[in-house]
């Protein structure tokens, strides 16, 4: 269910908004901008799904080892 939200906006900002994103599109812009914000079933649920990316999970823990051993090289 969709509900009307009024705001206040710099009109430089509305202008901008009207250009770049368009006439009919400015809420959903700005609910997109919010929603990771307020709504923190969608984080959860994309870490799980991130998680569940074996072949990326991977990737990152070679990332993390090796800027382990970068620090290392430093602090001696």
């Amino acid at each position: 269910m969709q509900k009307k939200l009024t705001i206040t906006i710099d009109e430089d900002v509305y202008a901008g908004l009207y250009q770049v994103v368009g006439r009919r599109k400015i809420s959903r812009f700005i609910e997109s901008l919010v929603r990771p914000y307020v709504v923190y079933g969608d984080i959860q649920e994309g870490y799980r799904q991130m998680a569940a990316d074996t072949e990326r999970e991977a990737e990152a823990m070679e990332w993390v080892e090796g800027t382990a051993e970068d620090i290392r090289d430093e602090t001696r």
